[in-house]
């Protein structure tokens, strides 16, 4: 009789300890799923799809038409070729995952280019949406979580073109060229 008690006792222990490791590991699996999975779209120029894994609060703000017809007119500017996927780290219902996607820009010259980015999702009714693009529902799932938005503080994504065999940065150039754009 003890023993089945210390059995029981052992087994519900070794549940309670193994559950939230188990956990994390499927929300790392389906996180790095979702990543994928978007890449993929985007590759492809399935845009309509991605608009689907957009956060409710971005889809609010931003109508299908208007997402897609933007990353529409981007199609012809460069080719996305691999990913990698990083480190994946999960708290709750958010995400952060480092990525770095490959790929050829076509516009303005041509070039093996990179982006190195922080990629966020939160999970609203049950599923992971990408909201990377979306500070204001980035920082709302940060808020809430601070312990994770200290080691996981959101991070500009970095663009990198090869020249002469090295990686450079020209995120620096394209936020410039950007503000000019807005002045204008």
């Amino acid at each position: 009789m003890k023993s089945r008690f210390y059995a029981a006792a052992f087994i519900l222990f070794a549940s309670l300890m193994i559950a939230p490791a188990a956990r994390a590991a499927s929300d790392e699996t389906e996180v790095r799923g979702v990543v994928e999975r978007v890449f993929q779209q985007l590759k492809s120029g399935d845009y309509n799809s991605l608009y689907d894994v957009l956060p409710a609060n971005s889809q609010r703000r931003l109508s299908r038409e208007r997402f897609t017809g933007m990353l529409s007119r981007t199609r012809d500017m460069y080719d996305l070729d691999r990913i990698e996927i990083g480190k994946i780290r999960t708290s709750g219902d958010i995400a952060a995952v480092d990525t770095v996607m490959y790929g050829h820009v076509r516009k303005p010259f041509e070039s093996e280019a990179k982006i190195v980015a922080q990629q966020y999702l939160v999970r609203e009714d049950g599923r992971w949406r990408v909201a990377t693009g979306d500070r204001e529902t980035v920082k709302r799932f940060l808020a809430s979580n601070p312990d994770f938005a200290k080691k996981f503080p959101i991070r500009e994504p970095r663009a990198y073109v090869k020249r002469d065999g090295r990686w450079v940065d020209v995120s620096s150039l394209m936020k410039a060229a950007a503000k000019r754009k807005a002045k204008s």
